[in-house]
């Protein structure tokens, strides 16, 4: 169940607070909050203004706030991998505190068990609710976490070695399973699938084609076993549930990363090189891999996209490492702060009151505004910053949301 921790009037604010620091790092809550500030930004406006000035500055800058269409990588894409890299580097504080405490490993399990199910099902919800019905749907974020949660559990505590060839094996099996797929299936059309043949896309790279790969295959038999309005046959954006399964890789680099961070042996500053240096070898492999093997592609988490993102990942983690963790500059993260200790709050506020914030807003100020070319701005602006008055005020009182 999700748990509202708070304390009470006898204890000590300092108590409270560390009860939910996940370790001495400070830069792991900065880290999350900048991810989780970013998405709910919902791209601070900036695609909106970029759309009303072509060829000028804010066009460059607004395409790295939206996904690109289908092959390539932009700072937006990156969310979600820091998200899900953040879950493996969590898991292995989270559990690892748990093992110190002396809880056993079934009970452990049962926890990762009961955490797996519900960000499952609240992925669910929050796809159906602005729906008349359940919404059947694995590829919100929280589903994709939670279809993956138990594996990544089960290769905690093993070796290196067990957990990166596990990783390779998921990857490469999802990409046999890619590039041997006969498509389309049986009794379906290209445009039925609102595709042309000059959708397809070009030579070897042609299984990995939005909508006829295996994964979206699969989408067209696994979601039609719930019960839905009309049979399923595409996501608009391509997005499939078994993207889940390569993105057991991700979590289990942030899983590895946790565990050589959690290390008391190694120095901080020899800690921040590693990170560094591993990136390197992350992002060559990613981009070799994505102009010969399979093509980058988030939507559907091909195996160089799992390593090239992992690469800017962990980059973007040891930014925040070595700034705040190895050179002791942690003031000007608290913004960030608030909001990495409320994750899960923060990503639900922002799915389900958005809509209502600039419905008061509008109500309370004034109906235009956020008229005018900035006026997109200012509203993404506006709304993020409410939503971060909402993460302080649970800061200051000490209470924090947690699965």
């Amino acid at each position: 169940m999700p748990q509202v921790l708070f304390p009470t009037q006898s204890e000590k604010p300092e108590i409270a607070e560390d009860e939910f620091q996940r370790s001495r790092l400070h830069s792991l809550d900065a880290f999350r909050g900048f991810i989780m500030l970013m998405m709910a930004s919902a791209g601070f406006g900036l695609v909106q203004l970029g759309r009303r000035f072509p060829d000028t500055a804010w066009e460059t800058i607004g395409n790295q706030f939206q996904h690109v269409e289908w092959i390539g990588c932009s700072l937006w894409d990156l969310i979600q991998p820091a998200f899900m890299f953040m879950v493996g580097l969590s898991l292995a504080y989270s559990y690892g505190k748990r093992k110190e405490n002396g809880e056993s490993w079934g009970r452990m399990f049962r926890h990762a068990v009961s955490r797996a199910i519900l960000l499952t099902l609240l992925g669910v919800f929050l796809q159906s609710s602005s729906k008349p019905e359940t919404n059947w749907l694995f590829t919100n974020v929280l589903s994709q976490i939670g279809l993956g949660y138990i594996f990544v559990f089960l290769l905690w505590e093993k070796s290196r070695v067990a957990q990166i060839l596990s990783a390779l094996i998921l990857l490469i099996g999802y990409w046999l399973a890619f590039y041997y797929h006969v498509y389309p299936e049986p009794g379906i059309t290209l445009a039925e699938l609102k595709l042309t043949p000059d959708d397809l896309l070009p030579g070897g790279i042609e299984p990995w084609t939005i909508h006829l790969n295996f994964a979206a295959t699969f989408d067209r038999w696994y979601l039609n076993l719930f019960p839905r309005p009309e049979p399923w046959v595409i996501h608009p954006g391509g997005y499939q549930t078994l993207n889940f399964v390569p993105a057991i890789a991700t979590m289990l680099a942030g899983l590895a990363i946790g565990e050589f961070l959690r290390d008391e042996k190694t120095t901080p500053d020899v800690k921040l090189k590693r990170l560094l240096l591993a990136g390197v070898p992350l992002l060559a492999l990613g981009v070799a891999a994505g102009v010969t093997v399979c093509p980058i592609v988030k939507r559907i988490w091909t195996p160089s996209w799992v390593l090239y993102s992992t690469g800017w990942v962990i980059w973007m983690l040891a930014f925040f490492y070595g700034i705040i963790d190895v050179w002791g500059k942690k003031g000007w993260a608290f913004p960030l702060k608030v909001v990495g200790m409320n994750s899960i709050a923060i990503y639900l506020m922002y799915q389900l009151m958005t809509p209502w914030i600039l419905k008061m807003l509008k109500t309370h100020i004034g109906a235009d505004i956020f008229q005018g070319d900035f006026g997109p701005m200012q509203q993404r602006c506006t709304i993020l910053f409410v939503l971060w008055l909402m993460c302080l005020y649970l800061y200051r009182r000490k209470i924090f949301f947690r699965i």
